[in-house]
This record gives structure tokens, sequence and C-alpha cells, in this order.
């Protein structure tokens, strides 16, 4: 399990660089955190129960905070 945490730290690390090299420098500092949130924890030797409850709760978080932003922050017809 925690090879698989190694992994989503490398994609999202691919995602980081291409939204650095897209000029989109706020997206590509989160993916960046991310990065270093999923290659930190994936050194930790927990076990395969507590992988899933962190995962759980990282998509718990995600998708709040993705609620969030489309419901009260994005802007509705405005394109970049």
């Amino acid at each position: 399990m925690d090879r698989m945490y190694r992994v989503m730290g490398f994609w999202t690390g691919i995602f980081a660089v291409m939204f650095y090299l897209g000029d989109m420098y706020a997206m590509s500092l989160v993916f960046f955190g991310q990065t270093g949130f999923f290659v930190l924890l994936s050194y930790l030797k927990l076990t395969e129960r507590m992988y899933i409850y962190v995962f759980g709760a990282y998509l718990t978080v995600f998708f709040i905070g993705f609620t969030y932003y489309t419901t009260f922050l994005m802007t509705p017809g405005v394109g970049h």
C-alpha cells in the first residue's frame, strides 16, 4: 500500500510540473504540496487500514474544498 502512495506522489508531481509550465502557479503549488504529502506518507510504514483511513480523510477534505470552491468562489461564464 505504501507503494501506491508513491505512485500518487509521482502523478501529482507530474501534474504540478504541467501546471507550472502552463503558468498556473497557485495550482502547481497545491499539487507540489500533495506530492510531498503522499511521498512522505508512503515512508511511514503504516498499516494498510491506516493508509485507507488517511486516503478517506484526504478525499473528504478534497471534496469539501472543491465543493466550496465551485459553489462560492468560481465565477460562472468567465473564461480565462
